[in-house]
């Protein structure tokens, strides 16, 4: 669901990315009031965790289409939603600058959709009154796949709103609407199943780390989650740099719709204004555009069709699963550490 700089017009991007920065600011100073210094290892390890995930496309059978796991949810039950959204946005500035996988133009929206929707929609307003303070394993997975579920659907009508605002012309609203929105349901289930299988996973590595919820913020952690860490840290590290190999060549559910309607999976962005100086920039800093050696893009990208997408073993793959897991984990949980080593002010006194 990464956007493109042109699906974008220049006011809607800048706007989207007014409205991210904002939510970082408020995220970041909730994150240093509010939550548990032992959470702030679990920023960085979970966050590389999802950038893997986020490179492993799925094929949505009968579609033609794939789809690619998101986090947003995955984050937000494990972190709570301040740290989760920060997470989140470390994953995609990793992915957009280094990667160029979505536009820096798009990047404020790309957050959006995928971080604050989830993060400050979903997760308060649908998993946790769905799952309950202390809710029960079941309550707890129905809400998780529920929640992941709805996450990917706000998402994908955020892409529809962002870009009928910015008059892509090619994309009229209905038919975008109609294209997006169901191939996005087929991901979100399989989203909800990932979410809920992770979620397991931790829980049975840190029983504790979900039973203790309390009703607001945070999750509470009774000590560093070690475990749950070093699981996390390894699915990381198989997932970014082997299970990638696996990849569907089918376009994600965002290129798919946009084929339906204009036969291109891609439209063109002006060469010029504020598009070309994101493109440019992004030129100039991503190092493994598309997560693969430059030189050898086409030649890999063939490989892959020609294999069937069942597998195609490839070093600039797990090269750049293993540094963009390094990387995600190395900015979110330095942001976590820095923000808990501010000083805070001075609580002002009560009467």
């Amino acid at each position: 669901m990464h956007m493109a700089d042109a699906l974008l017009s220049p006011e809607v991007g800048g706007a989207m990315w007014l409205a991210t920065g904002a939510t970082i600011a408020v995220a970041s100073r909730k994150l240093k009031r509010d939550t548990d210094h032992r959470h702030i290892p679990l920023m960085g390890v979970v966050g590389a965790f999802v950038f893997a995930a986020q490179m492993v496309n799925f094929t949505i059978p009968g579609t033609g289409s794939s789809g690619h796991f998101a986090g947003g949810m995955l984050l937000a039950i494990l972190l709570g939603p301040h740290a989760a959204f920060l997470s989140m946005a470390s994953v995609l500035v990793v992915q957009g600058l280094f990667f160029a996988d979505g536009g820096l133009l798009a990047m404020g929206a790309n957050i959006f959709n995928m971080g604050f929707l989830p993060c400050y929609i979903v997760y308060p307003l649908l998993y946790r009154p769905l799952a309950g303070g202390r809710a029960d394993p079941g309550r707890r997975r129905v809400a998780a796949w529920l929640g992941a579920v709805m996450a990917l659907q706000l998402g994908a009508l955020g892409v529809v709103l962002e870009t009928r605002a910015s008059g892509i012309a090619e994309l009229p609203l209905f038919a975008f609407l109609a294209a997006m929105q169901p191939i996005h349901l087929a991901i979100g289930i399989v989203e909800g199943l990932i979410t809920v299988a992770v979620i397991e996973f931790v829980t049975r590595a840190e029983p504790g780390m979900l039973a203790a919820l309390p009703p607001a913020a945070a999750p509470s952690v009774p000590g560093f989650p070690k475990r749950a860490l070093a699981g996390l840290a390894i699915l990381a590290v198989v997932v970014g740099g082997f299970i990638s190999w696996l990849a569907s060549a089918h376009p994600d559910g965002l290129e798919w719709s946009i084929a339906r309607l204009t036969g291109e999976a891609e439209l063109s962005a002006p060469q010029d204004g504020p598009h070309g100086l994101a493109a440019r920039i992004q030129e100039s800093v991503a190092f493994l555009p598309d997560y693969a050696f430059p030189a050898a893009g086409t030649a890999e990208t063939t490989a892959q069709e020609d294999s069937g997408g069942w597998i195609a073993p490839d070093a600039g793959t797990t090269v750049s699963g293993l540094l963009g897991g390094g990387l995600t984990l190395l900015i979110a949980g330095f942001a976590g550490w820095a923000l808990r080593r501010r000083p805070s002010s001075p609580a002002s006194p009560t009467s």
